[in-house]
């Protein structure tokens, strides 16, 4: 959570020093959002195509990349849960290449 706060607080601080300067921000938020969500989508295709053309199907290379934790982040008190996927994620892909 933590993160969260100081993140909405480095928001806030650039508003006030751009209210200052009389400056608009340099995209409407809802502009800036979805370019941001391409970015994070886009650091996926990568990833993901490499694992179809090794034979994944869709959601396994999708779960394989660890796409979701990246794109969708950790929420609040998600911590440890997601560890322990990754610890299981990780088991598995070992398995999976000894076989």
């Amino acid at each position: 959570m933590k993160i969260y706060l100081l993140s909405a607080g480095a928001g806030i601080l650039v508003g006030v020093i751009y209210s200052l300067l009389n400056v608009r921000s340099p995209a409407p938020p809802l502009v800036a959002l979805v370019g941001l969500l391409g970015i994070l989508v886009g650091e996926q295709v990568i990833p993901v195509g490499r694992q179809l053309v090794s034979g994944s199907g869709l959601a396994a290379a999708w779960r394989q990349a660890q796409c979701a934790p990246h794109i969708f982040g950790l929420l609040p008190g998600r911590q440890a849960g997601a560890q322990a996927d990754a610890l299981t994620m990780a088991t598995d892909t070992a398995k999976e290449k000894r076989s």
